[in-house]
């Protein structure tokens, strides 16, 4: 998988063969999924897909699935929590279920210091962690006062913290505006680029193509498409069975191509792609003339 680096060891490995809730209710079915080490990857489904539930299967919260379950090749529902969250930390999509302290030096440093780490290692993790986030001048701020989109970076640097190497997100873009959507993203993206395996659930389908690997779509609890987002953004009809879409620049040249007849090669998803493709038409078209 290109941009991965050299290290592409799996490090989650999630088999599910059926999973239902005490109601009897079928939340996932027939999922086998592989995260490999510096991956992006996001779990793409309308909301009731299942996304959440497959990411607490991930991260070790439940367990009484028919399946297996594997962190970097160890039986997770044979370790113990604290040697998941040694390597594994999800947030949540309401910050406010995952933020308790007063502080966000108060918050984030709580992880570490449970796992035993001295004073000093401790505040040297916390100026990290907020570092990588971009929060190194809100340490003392208190948690109340700050931002929506703020609160989710501090619930990411306080998985940081503790180490983590993995990092679950649950619609970490939701309930931000434009620009904080694409804040988080880009911030994301730097964090794997430094060797944070990633998955996000998301429903958000037009930041999609810009930064992830690779695609699952989720529907009713199992997967029906994925790929890289090339592969699975493919046709308007195919999303629409999901309940989803595909980007709106996709959307367009799709429509271009299949209605109005105009001959693009391929089907872009960024802006960026989109206007090469154009200006390769045009170009092509100004030859004939």
């Amino acid at each position: 998988m290109e941009g991965l680096g050299r290290d592409t060891s799996v490090r989650l490995s999630l088999k599910v063969n059926t999973f239902e809730y005490p109601d009897g209710t079928q939340a996932l079915s027939g999922i086998d999924l592989e995260i490999r080490h510096g991956e992006f990857a996001g779990i793409l489904g309308a909301n009731g897909s299942g996304k959440t539930t497959l990411l607490k299967a991930l991260d070790g919260l439940i367990k009484d699935f028919d399946g297996r379950a594997l962190l970097d090749g160890q039986d997770m529902r044979a370790l113990s929590p604290k040697e998941i969250y040694r390597k594994v930390g999800m947030v949540f999509q309401n910050p406010d279920d995952q933020l308790f302290a007063s502080s966000v030096f108060e918050d984030i440093s709580f992880g570490p210091t449970n796992m035993g780490f001295s004073d000093e290692e401790v505040s040297q993790r916390v100026a990290d962690a907020l570092k990588s986030v971009e929060m190194t001048e809100f340490a003392r701020k208190s948690i109340h006062n700050l931002s929506f989109g703020q609160k989710k970076r501090v619930c990411i640097a306080g998985l940081l913290a503790m180490g983590h190497q993995i990092l679950l997100l649950d619609e970490p873009t939701a309930g931000l505006d434009p620009m904080g959507e694409y804040k988080m993203m880009g911030l994301l993206k730097k964090l794997n680029e430094t060797g944070v395996t990633t998955v996000m659930a998301t429903h958000s389908v037009d930041l999609v193509p810009l930064f992830l690997h690779s695609l699952y779509i989720l529907s009713k609890g199992s997967f029906v498409r994925s790929g890289t987002p090339e592969e699975v953004f493919t046709a308007p009809e195919e999303m629409s069975n999901v309940k989803l879409r595909l980007p709106q620049i996709a959307e367009l040249i799709y429509r271009l191509k299949n209605q109005d007849k105009l001959h693009f090669e391929k089907i872009p998803l960024t802006i960026g792609e989109a206007r090469r493709e154009i200006i390769k038409l045009y170009k092509m078209s100004a030859m004939k003339f």
